[in-house]
């Protein structure tokens, strides 16, 4: 009986506690939000302040527990990027994940298509947890841009 009865404690202390992780990750509709939110940030404050914005970890409009802005151009140059600043002003067409994928090659043509966003599938480092997570990143076409967020699954 003792054990039936920890057994039930642990499953409701845990039950309390995923909530919690939950809440530690981004949802799909905040990805979505943050790369509006910065799209009209760049059309109203112009893409450099905007990128200095993205790119500061205090600004936390677009830096949001998982979630962080990045910014591409349409041949794949890295603009600004919330997480890695060693990423800008590299060209990162190339850049596959762990399995082959090219992750900007990928934005870029969902971006591109009819639509003009969309969501990419691929595998990147967390910044909260440092292991590589499967990650979906939802990207916008801005004229030569190519802006987005992502979340981890």
């Amino acid at each position: 009986m003792k054990t039936l009865i920890r057994a039930a404690a642990l499953g409701a202390a845990l039950s309390l506690l995923a909530p919690a992780s939950a809440a530690d990750k981004g949802t799909a509709a905040e990805a979505v939000a943050m790369t509006q939110k910065a799209i009209a940030y760049i059309k109203e404050n112009g893409r450099e302040k905007a990128f200095a914005e993205f790119a500061n970890p205090a600004n936390a409009t677009f830096h949001d527990r998982d979630l962080y802005v990045y910014v591409y151009d349409t041949q794949g140059v890295a603009l600004s990027h919330g997480i890695n600043p060693k990423m800008v002003g590299r060209n990162l067409l190339e850049l596959r994940d762990g399995e082959g994928k090219y992750i900007v090659k990928s934005f870029i043509e969902t971006a591109s298509g009819p639509a003009g966003k969309g969501w990419v599938e691929y595998k990147w480092p967390n910044p909260l947890t440092k292991s590589v997570d499967p990650k979906a990143g939802y990207v916008e076409r801005l004229g030569d841009l190519i802006v987005g967020s992502g979340i981890y699954k």
